[in-house]
């Protein structure tokens, strides 16, 4: 029995010895074979799987890094474990995209154009990202060759962000003085889109204002002096009673600040939402105390919207002298300047690319040559997404610097000329096709309420919609 036993266990150690050896010499195979020496079964199975690991591993590790940024915002902490995983798992791959990406930017897309040498002076700009700091907007700006620019000055989709860092302040401080922008003068900041200043419950009037004070104490401390927001909506109840809780709202962000001019947007005219006639801006201004602190922006594509023509030059004059007489020029500080997708009065808020929409690149040229808008902030919320060559849609910037210099042109062009009826006709083919799919859809609509003789009614579902969001606030921006 104990001889048997002796030999089972010389066995079993003679086999575990030949496995051991098998195993270190399959090992040595993968090694080899990774290195193009040895190729065999075995070896290319276990490659197989090891590629397979790696490619999870990265699929993995992509999912964490991409995740949006808000503007204005970091990317959410990650947890420990993503955070681990990240740090063992190619670190020098996430370096050289940081690298490629700084190296991308540093490459300005178009050249800023020195304001003397147009023959009127328009600081013409966009909406551009402060993803990571407001101080990033301003390099984002001048990479696209804008004299003005607009950005949110922290997430515009939550309620409460983070108070602003003082290092960026400091760089953003710093950044102006060496990009040469006024802050006073040619930078807007948009307000929050969830911020309803005609808010009649109580709590979300209070949470409104808060948000809305924090923004104007941003301006504040970066010195900037113009801020832009939208209205906001009725809420179903009498259009004066919101004007009414807007001024006062107004003049309380007023009293609590000292310096920034709170600038009203027109709309488009959708739903309960406050702005889409001058007279509604103009009632609001009647109340707010100080009127040094108050003023309007004015959405090329909104008012087009809201049945404001800006086309000819002719109807273009006989708006502007509207806007005068109900308004005050005196109290235009800003313009957005965008197409619209959207037939003039549809009160749909669809922005397009200068020139390829429904207004044309004459309203635009009207724009440019008009004396009185001089040295006024001027900002781009063109579309600029587009399919890359994997079908998934990208951020083109170029579009701007191109729309920026397109603009620029038109200073003193004679819109009669051979040269401005080509590039006119050349846009208006590129947006054509999508003109028209909005123009079908208007015209369904129209036809469905002329059948049903319901016409302006039964639209109360859909009021929610338009007062909470608008077709092109998706930018961001």
């Amino acid at each position: 029995m104990v001889r048997q036993s002796a030999r089972k266990a010389a066995q079993a150690k003679s086999t575990a010895v030949e496995s051991k050896t098998r195993v270190a010499k399959e090992l040595k195979e993968v090694v080899s074979a990774s290195s193009g020496k040895v190729s065999s079964t075995k070896t290319t199975v276990v490659a197989e799987s090891k590629i397979e690991v790696t490619k999870r591993t990265v699929s993995k590790r992509k999912s964490v890094t991409t995740e949006p940024e808000l503007d204005g915002e970091n990317p959410e902490n990650l947890g420990p474990a993503e955070d681990k995983e990240i740090e063992t798992k190619k670190p020098a791959a996430k370096k050289r995209k940081t690298a490629s990406k700084k190296d991308e930017n540093a490459m300005p897309l178009a050249a800023r154009t020195a304001i003397s040498s147009l023959k009127r002076a328009m600081y013409i700009g966009a909406h551009v990202s402060g993803a990571g700091g407001v101080q990033n907007a301003i390099q984002n700006a001048s990479h696209i060759g804008a004299n003005a620019f607009a950005l949110f000055l922290k997430s515009q989709r939550k309620w409460a962000s983070p108070p602003l860092a003082d290092d960026a302040k400091t760089q953003f401080h710093a950044l102006l003085k060496q990009h040469s922008y006024e802050s006073r003068k040619h930078i807007l900041p948009h307000g929050s889109y969830l911020v309803n200043l005609a808010q009649a419950d109580a709590a979300k009037a209070t949470q409104a204002f808060d948000n809305f004070l924090d923004d104007l104490q941003r301006c504040e401390a970066l010195g900037i002096r113009l801020y832009n927001f939208h209205p906001g909506s009725t809420g179903g109840e009498p259009m004066a009673a919101a004007c009414a809780r807007i001024a006062a709202q107004l003049n309380k962000a007023h009293k609590a600040t000292s310096s920034v001019v709170t600038l009203l947007e027109n709309m488009c005219g959708s739903g309960n939402v406050v702005g889409s006639r001058f007279e509604e801006l103009r009632d609001i201004i009647a109340l707010v105390d100080d009127k040094a602190r108050v003023g309007v922006c004015i959405d090329t594509c909104h008012a087009f919207a809201a049945g404001y023509d800006l086309r000819t030059p002719e109807a273009f004059d006989k708006t502007m002298a509207e806007f005068d007489s109900v308004v005050g020029i005196k109290y235009l500080r800003a313009f957005h300047l965008n197409d619209s997708k959207a037939p003039f009065g549809s009160h749909r808020d669809l922005h397009a690319n200068i020139g390829t929409g429904c207004l044309g690149l004459r309203a635009f040229h009207n724009i440019m040559n008009h004396e009185p808008l001089q040295g006024l902030p001027m900002v781009l919320e063109t579309p600029i997404d587009e399919k890359g060559p994997d079908g998934k849609m990208v951020e083109n910037k170029q579009v701007w610097a191109d729309e920026i210099k397109l603009l620029e042109s038109l200073i003193g062009m004679d819109a009669e000329s051979a040269e401005f009826t080509e590039i006119a006709e050349k846009l208006q083919a590129k947006g054509a096709s999508e003109r028209q799919k909005i123009q079908e859809q208007v015209d369904k609509k129209a036809e469905k309420d002329a059948k049903k003789g319901t016409k302006g009614k039964g639209k109360g579902k859909k009021k929610k919609k338009d007062e909470d969001s608008c077709d092109s606030c998706a930018e961001s921006d």
